[in-house]
């Protein structure tokens, strides 16, 4: 059973993607309002937006977050190869041809940011601005985890990914309860409730579910984009939660040499899990730069 939003109406529409598959597209708000594309990050799913679909739809726009490949009600391709960065923008430039929607704002956190950035710098034609949640620009990630050894230590997880079966099986013991509070004590206190904790249980448990969200880290390390594209053209907007556990906030300001245009807002009291801690201020910034 999907988990709701009070006093929102949620609709779904299927969107294929360039390889065959298919994405499961929750909308919300006004059918003609300006259309903004919310993308999830590991270990959520669409719900993961819920403190700023129901402010955008209750203000008239036209809220689109999809399940993203490999999560919750979309499919979820078995080879690593399906989740390189490069098709995870092609998802993203699916989403706004298939829907026919003109001009979109793109926000994303965590490897939902890492999408957009990457959606951004292909196709700056299909979307009118950006806002990147706590995850630095792609160049300056790889960077990072080359010449920072604390961005290094941050990230053993990703290193642990890489092997197989293991992670999943790890993380999917007890009921998934030990994953459930890994991601609760990264984040404010009262920023996920019981109710979020099993809607999130109940994405992960599903078929194939937690390993092909695994695949999004394996095809960052197998699969990765080796066109050199690095320019985002477009407008952008990072917001940055300064506690964030496992990203460095030096990295917002460092992102900004590899856009046309943009600004940086951090937030000293929260964490990775931006959008959960601060929702109220993080839903005026994006709204003041998509306003401005």
């Amino acid at each position: 059973m999907q988990p709701t939003i009070p006093g929102v109406e949620i609709t779904e529409k299927r969107v294929r993607t360039s390889d065959g598959y298919n994405l499961s597209v929750k909308c919300a708000g006004h059918e003609k309002g300006r259309p903004i594309i919310f993308l999830h990050g590991f270990p959520e799913f669409w719900y993961g937006w819920r403190k700023q679909i129901a402010f955008f739809a209750e203000k008239g726009y036209r809220v689109v977050v999809p399940d993203q490949r490999g999560y919750n009600d979309s499919d979820k391709p078995e080879q690593v190869s399906a989740y390189s960065i490069v098709q995870l923008a092609e998802d993203v430039a699916a989403i706004q041809r298939q829907l026919n929607l003109e001009n979109p704002v793109l926000v994303g956190h965590d490897w939902g940011a890492a999408a957009a950035w990457k959606a951004a710098i292909r196709h700056p034609v299909l979307f009118d601005r950006l806002v990147i949640l706590n995850v630095p620009h792609p160049r300056v990630m790889i960077k990072n985890l080359l010449t920072n050894f604390k961005q290094f230590f941050n990230s053993w997880y990703m290193y642990f990914f890489q092997l197989p079966a293991l992670p999943a099986w790890l993380l999917s013991l007890n009921g998934y309860a030990r994953f459930a509070e890994g991601v609760r004590n990264t984040a404010n206190p009262g920023s996920f409730t019981d109710d979020d904790m099993s809607a999130y249980i109940a994405a992960w448990q599903k078929p194939q579910a937690l390993d092909a969200m695994i695949h999004w880290y394996r095809a960052a390390f197998r699969h990765p984009d080796l066109s050199g594209q690095t320019h985002v053209a477009i407008p952008t907007l990072i917001l940055w939660g300064e506690g964030d556990k496992f990203l460095e906030a030096t990295m917002a300001a460092e992102s900004v040499a590899y856009c046309q245009s943009a600004a940086v807002k951090y937030f000293p009291d929260a964490t990775h899990w931006l959008q959960h801690d601060a929702a109220d201020a993080v839903n005026a910034e994006i709204e003041k730069f998509i306003e401005t």
